[in-house]
């Protein structure tokens, strides 16, 4: 038991530079205090004294901030950083070395009638191992974040998340990064501190928007060669479609004439 605390210890220290002793990690780190009182009443969930467990879990969010339901799973190394205003939901699953900053929310999206049809039913995300959630972030409904990815500040996730992507903007939408490779292994991840990459991000929706562009000027360009090389008559056509309106919707070309009787 206390070489698994040391470890918890351990692993909020290395993450977290401000920690200079575990002394000062179990006496200041809400995260910490948060984690040891989960680990108490989740015992007690498991053996059945429901009512215990949701009583410890609500004096931690008293003295913590932090609201960690007692049948959420939780693996090791789990670290909440600053942690107020976290919410854990009850069939949350978190994997090992997870990373949560404060105002992080993993809830569920179930309407609120007819509660006793959803008991005992996944709500909740699951987080697999070495997920960043960023400070704010909304992980919401029974979706799954896969190994390593990372959910950016203040983003909402309501969709599966592929493993070691990134995520940022309301809705949540990856983004390619173009930060340099870490030194060592070429497949271990660099840390993100609150999820959010400081390279170069790019904007999803400027990119669409930029190649949209170019294939306008891509059209136009098309179209200038085919003026260029046409006989002048049908050159003449082809200068019409910058000048001429477009036809109403519904009319037809002989609308236009006079077709005497019927």
């Amino acid at each position: 038991m206390f070489k698994s605390v040391r470890a918890e210890i351990d692993g909020m220290m290395a993450r977290d530079p401000a920690a200079r002793s575990r002394l000062e990690v179990v006496l200041c780190y809400p995260g910490f205090q948060a984690l040891m009182m989960y680990r108490a009443a989740r015992w007690l969930w498991h053996k059945n004294f429901r009512l215990a467990g949701r009583f410890v879990s609500h004096i931690a969010r008293v003295l913590t901030g932090i609201e960690i339901h007692p049948g959420a799973r939780i693996g090791d190394n789990f670290f909440i950083d600053h942690g107020m205003g976290v919410v854990i939901g009850e069939t949350s699953w978190i994997g090992d070395n997870v990373t949560l900053y404060h105002g992080v929310t993993l809830g569920g999206i179930s309407p609120s009638e007819d509660s006793d049809s959803q008991r005992e039913t996944k709500r909740h995300p699951t987080l697999m191992d070495n997920v960043i959630v960023g400070s704010g972030a909304q992980v919401l409904g029974p979706v799954t974040v896969g190994e390593g990815a990372r959910v950016g500040a203040n983003a909402v996730v309501a969709k599966d998340v592929p493993a070691r992507a990134t995520m940022v903007g309301i809705p949540a939408k990856q983004v390619p990064l173009r930060e340099p490779a870490p030194s060592g292994d070429a497949g271990e991840q660099r840390f993100a501190a609150y999820g959010t990459p400081t390279g170069d991000i790019p904007d999803p929706i400027a990119r669409a928007l930029e190649g949209l562009s170019q294939e306008v000027h891509h059209l136009r360009a098309r179209l200038a060669e085919l003026e260029d090389g046409a006989p002048d008559g049908a050159r003449d056509d082809l200068g019409g479609l910058h000048d001429e309106p477009a036809a109403t919707p519904g009319r037809r070309a002989s609308d236009d004439t006079t077709t005497g009787q019927c």
